[in-house]
């Protein structure tokens, strides 16, 4: 049975915002306009996940929130709390109201995605994979190295180098898409999975490691999605 996932906001277009970013998930989408809604779906469906906005009527985001964290059937639901850029208040009251984790707005493909990766790995793991041979310049804790690019995706790549990292080390990735224009692609990431030494999980690459996209810009990550559409 897939997990469930449920967005909470008063406004229409941010929960449409949130139900594309996770349209390739096997997750079943939950919607609540306020906490007082909120409350009454968790209690009908416990899902597995909360992405929850700090200003609604009725019943805010933060005290929806600490009601969950205080009852001890639903105390263990992972919340993520949202509010606009640049109000460190807000973050203040969300750790306070005792979320798992806490987004501004406006929400961004990559990192929301990565945020609830924290807590359902396997969300959004359905991403199109293509070949593609580039060479890619990229730099852990300050040591710059190089490899080459095995596949892309639009959330990430596959790594073709033999400099051993561990899991979730975070590094800067650079590399030109062989598309017409030679798009660069700049975007921060980390390695999710290896592909190195005595045990292999795809023998047939070459060794190295995969790497998800934390943080990338629109821009880019709109030139990578065209460049997967038409390989495909």
């Amino acid at each position: 049975m897939p997990s469930k996932i449920l967005l909470v906001d008063d406004v229409g277009m941010f929960l449409e915002i949130q139900k594309g970013f996770l349209k390739r998930s096997s997750a079943k989408i939950l919607t609540a306009r306020d906490g007082v809604e909120a409350l009454e779906v968790v209690k009908k469906e416990h899902p597995a996940l909360i992405f929850m906005d700090l200003y609604m009527p009725r019943m805010n985001g933060a005290e929806c929130c600490a009601l969950l964290k205080a009852d001890p059937f639903f105390k263990g639901i992972p919340v993520i709390l949202t509010s606009a850029v640049g109000k460190e208040e807000d973050r203040a009251l969300c750790l306070q109201a005792g979320c798992d984790a806490f987004l501004t707005k406006p929400l961004e493909r990559v990192p929301y995605l990565a945020a609830a990766r924290r807590f359902l790995p396997t969300i959004d793991r359905r991403n199109l994979r293509i070949p593609c041979r580039a060479k890619v310049k990229f730099r852990v804790f300050g040591v710059p190295l190089s490899g080459d690019t095995y596949d892309v995706g639009d959330n990430g790549i596959y790594l073709a180098t033999n400099y051993e990292v561990q899991v979730g080390t975070e590094l800067e990735v650079i590399f030109s898409l062989p598309d017409a224009a030679g798009t660069l692609i700049k975007a921060t990431g980390r390695v999710a999975w290896l592909n190195m030494g005595g045990e292999r999980r795809k023998p047939s690459f070459p060794e190295g490691f995969g790497v998800e996209f934390l943080q990338l810009e629109e821009e880019m990550h709109a030139a990578l999605q065209r460049f997967v559409a038409s390989s495909s």
